[in-house]
C-alpha cells in the first residue's frame, strides 16, 4: 500500500548524484518537498526543476527542503544538475524502490503507446516527517510548481 497522509518520511530515501546515501534525518527539523518527476533533461521536467531553482531560496527561508526523485541514474541526474544549475538533490531510484513504497509508479499512455513510468507526484512533508499533502499529477503546473507549493501556507 502506497504512502498516506499522516504517514512518517522513510528513513533512507536513496542515493543521490554523487552516490551518497539520503536519510530524512539529514533533514531534521525542515519540511520537505519530495517531488517525483518521469525523466532528467525532459522539457516538463526541466521547467519543474528550474522552478524549484528560481524559487529555491524563498523556499529555504520558509523552512523547505527540495528533492527530487526519477528512475534515471546518478550520472545522468548529475548532467542534469550541472546543466540547470539546480542547488538541490536528486535521489536515483533506478530500483524502483521509492517509486513503488511512494505509488507513483505504474503504466502510462502516450501517443497510443503504453509503457511504465513515475506519474508527477509531489508529497509534502512536515518539520516532524509526517505527511501533510499530496499534490497530484492533475494539479502540478511544471512552470509554477514551487510557486504553487509556497501558496499553499
Amino acid at each position: 500500500m502506497a504512502i498516506q497522509i499522516g504517514d512518517r518520511i522513510p528513513e533512507i530515501l536513496g542515493k543521490d548524484q554523487d552516490g551518497k546515501l539520503v536519510r530524512s534525518s539529514d533533514y531534521a527539523g525542515k519540511k520537505i518537498v519530495l517531488y517525483f518527476y518521469p525523466k532528467d533533461s525532459t522539457p516538463g521536467c526541466t521547467e519543474e526543476a528550474c522552478s524549484f531553482r528560481d524559487n529555491y531560496h524563498t523556499m529555504m527561508q520558509k523552512g523547505y527542503e527540495v528533492l527530487g526523485v526519477s528512475v534515471d541514474s546518478a550520472k545522468s541526474h548529475k548532467r542534469f544538475i550541472e546543466k540547470n544549475a539546480l542547488p538541490f538533490n536528486l535521489i536515483s531510484d533506478e530500483e524502483h524502490e521509492l517509486v513503488q513504497l511512494f505509488g507513483v509508479w505504474g503504466e502510462k499512455t502516450m501517443a497510443g503507446r503504453k509503457y511504465m513510468g513515475i506519474f508527477r507526484t509531489t508529497f509534502l512533508f512536515n518539520e516532524q516527517g509526517i505527511l501533510e499533502q499530496i499534490i497530484h499529477p492533475k494539479s502540478i503546473k511544471t512552470k509554477e510548481h514551487a510557486t504553487q507549493i509556497l501558496e499553499i501556507k
